[in-house]
C-alpha cells in the first residue's frame, strides 16, 4: 500500500485535497450560520467557499466574538460584582415631563448594564487635544487617595509628558495609582509604550495590559481583536473623565500619520457628582478582570453628599462579556424614537442592518438626521466600507458632513432632539458592537444639550456637506472598492 501511494502520490494528494475541500465546505454550511447574523454568516460562507483551506481555519480563529472559557467564567464574576455594587448607587427619578421613550431607555440600560440613572451631576466638554490632557493632569495633581486610569492606547511622548509626570508626582507622595491600557492598542506604538512602562515602573505605579495577546493562556484560543476600547480617568472617586481621546500624541507617533499631517480631533467630558462612582465601578471590574484584585468598596463607591450639578447621567458598558450588544440596543432605541433631530458623530461608521434601518427610517419619516464623518480615513478597510452606505443615506435625506482633511474626527457622540446625549468610546460600527469593550454615557438636560450644540457647530464649521450628485459622480472603480470592503467588514 505504501509503495502504491508513493507511486501515485499525485492522484492520492489530489483526492485527499478534494475530500478535505468538500468536508470543509459542508462543515461551514453547518457551523457558520449558528447564532449569527445573516450578513455575517454569508460573508464567512463566501470566504470559506472561495478558499476552504484558508477560510475555515480563519473562521475557527476569528469567527466567534466571545472570550475563552476561563475568561467568560471570570466575566460572570465581574458582572455579578457589578450588579451587587451598583445597588449601593441610588436611583434618580426622571422629570415627569420627559418623553416616555426616554424613561424606557433608562430601564433598558439598567437591565443591560446594571447601572442606575443618577442625578445632580455636572459635566464639561473639552475638544482641544492638548488642553484635555493638561486638564486631566491638573485633576490628577489634586488627588489625595486614588487615581484610576484606563485608556485603549497609552504612550509617553512630548505631548503626554505632563500627564505621566502628574501620575508620578502623586504616586511619589503616597496616592494609590492604578493604570490599565489595552495590550494591542498600546504595544503597537512600541517606543512610546516602552517609555511609558519604564516611567510607571520607576515610580512604583501598578499597571496591567488589558486583554493581553496570549492566545492559549486561558485554556483556549482568544481571537486577538477582542479589545478593551474604553477611556476612563477617575480621581478620588470625585472627578471623572471619559470620551474618545487616548493618552498619546494626536498623530499617534506614527511616521505615516506625521508624513500625511494627520491629527486626531477628540471630544472629552469631565464629570463630577454621583455618576463618578459608576465610572469608578466600571474601572474596578476591569481592574479585577486583569489583576485579580478586588478594590475596597469605600475606594469605589463614594457617598452622594456632593451634588455639584443638575444633569442626569447613566453609564452604559458594553462588550463581548455582555450577553447583549448594549450600545447597539441603546442607539437603536433612541433613533427609532427621535422626533425632530439626530446628530451623530462617529469616525468609523459601519452599522449593522438594524442601526442602518433605524437611521434611514428616521430620515424618511421627517427627522432631521445629520452624520459627521471624516473626509479621509486612517483605516483603509473601514473607510471604504463606510462610504458604501452613503448613497442610501443621502437618498433617504440624511445630511453627511465631511470633516476636513488632514484631521481625523475621532469623536463619538449622538444627540437626540433636545432630550438626550450619548457620548463615550463607542463607534457606530460592528467592531464596537461585538468585539470591543466600550463605555458610553447617556446624559439628560437641556443645559448640557446646549453645550453639545456648541461642539456640533464647531465641527460643522470645519466640515463640508456631501451632496448626492457629487457622490453619484465618483469613479466606478472607487464604488466597486467601497462595496467590496463593505462585504469584508461583515466578517465578524
Amino acid at each position: 500500500m505504501i509503495a502504491w501511494i508513493g507511486e501515485n502520490y499525485v492522484v492520492v494528494g489530489t483526492v485527499l485535497y478534494w475530500v478535505l475541500d468538500t468536508c470543509l465546505r459542508i462543515a461551514g454550511v453547518i457551523v457558520v450560520p449558528r447564532h449569527r447574523r445573516p450578513g455575517a454568516a454569508l460573508a464567512w460562507l463566501f470566504a470559506i467557499m472561495l478558499l476552504p483551506i484558508v477560510g475555515f481555519p480563519l473562521y475557527l480563529m476569528l469567527g466567534k466574538a466571545q472570550l475563552p472559557r476561563k475568561r467568560r467564567e471570570k466575566q460572570k464574576v465581574v458582572n455579578r460584582l457589578m450588579h451587587l455594587r451598583a445597588r449601593e448607587i441610588p436611583d434618580s427619578e426622571l422629570d415627569p415631563d420627559v418623553p416616555s421613550w426616554l424613561q424606557s431607555a433608562v430601564r433598558l440600560n439598567r437591565a443591560l448594564g446594571a447601572f442606575p440613572l443618577t442625578g445632580h451631576n455636572d459635566a464639561d466638554l473639552e475638544i482641544d487635544y492638548q488642553t484635555s490632557l493638561d486638564r486631566m493632569a491638573a485633576d490628577i495633581r489634586t488627588a489625595s487617595s486614588d487615581v484610576h486610569v484606563l485608556f485603549y492606547t497609552m504612550g509617553l511622548d512630548e505631548v503626554t509628558q505632563n500627564f505621566f509626570d502628574a501620575l508620578a508626582e502623586v504616586a511619589d507622595r503616597g496616592v494609590h495609582v492604578r493604570v490599565l491600557y489595552d495590550h494591542l492598542g498600546s504595544i503597537t506604538h512600541w517606543p512610546v509604550y516602552r517609555a511609558m512602562r519604564q516611567h510607571l515602573d520607576a515610580h512604583g505605579i501598578e499597571h496591567h495590559p488589558m486583554m493581553p495577546v496570549k492566545p492559549f493562556s486561558d485554556g483556549a484560543f482568544q481571537r486577538p481583536d477582542l479589545r478593551n476600547h474604553r477611556k476612563l480617568l477617575i480621581v478620588d472617586g470625585e472627578i471623572g473623565w471619559m470620551g474618545s481621546q487616548n493618552v498619546i500624541a494626536p498623530h499617534y507617533d506614527k511616521a505615516s500619520n506625521i508624513r500625511r499631517g494627520l491629527r486626531w480631533q477628540e471630544t472629552m467630558v469631565r464629570f463630577r457628582g454621583p455618576i463618578v462612582s459608576e465610572m469608578n465601578l466600571l474601572f474596578a471590574t476591569d481592574w479585577y478582570f486583569e489583576s485579580g484584585q478586588t478594590l475596597p468598596m469605600e475606594t469605589v463607591v463614594h457617598g452622594t453628599a456632593s451634588r455639584p450639578g443638575t444633569y442626569e447621567c447613566q453609564l452604559v458598558p458594553s462588550g463581548p462579556g455582555f450577553v447583549f450588544e448594549n450600545n447597539l440596543l441603546l442607539f437603536n432605541q433612541l433613533f427609532y424614537n427621535a422626533q425632530q433631530r439626530i446628530v451623530a458623530v462617529s469616525p468609523y461608521f459601519v452599522p449593522d442592518e438594524s442601526m442602518f434601518s433605524a437611521l434611514v427610517t428616521a430620515a424618511r419619516r421627517g427627522v432631521d438626521v445629520e452624520l459627521f464623518v471624516s473626509e479621509i480615513g486612517d483605516q483603509f478597510l473601514v473607510f471604504h466600507a463606510q462610504r458604501s452606505y452613503y448613497t442610501e443615506l443621502l437618498e433617504a435625506g440624511v445630511r453627511i458632513q465631511l470633516y476636513a482633511a488632514p484631521a481625523i474626527l475621532h469623536a463619538k457622540h449622538v444627540t437626540i432632539d433636545d432630550s438626550v446625549t450619548v457620548i463615550g468610546s463607542s463607534n457606530m460600527d460592528i467592531r464596537s458592537f461585538l468585539l470591543d469593550m466600550e463605555s458610553s454615557m447617556m446624559i439628560g438636560g437641556t443645559d448640557f444639550m446646549e453645550k453639545m450644540h456648541v461642539v456640533e457647530d464647531v465641527y460643522r464649521s470645519r466640515s463640508r456637506e456631501l451632496t448626492l450628485d457629487e457622490w453619484r459622480a465618483r469613479p466606478t472603480l472607487t464604488r466597486m472598492l467601497d462595496n467590496t470592503c463593505r462585504l469584508a467588514s461583515a466578517v465578524v
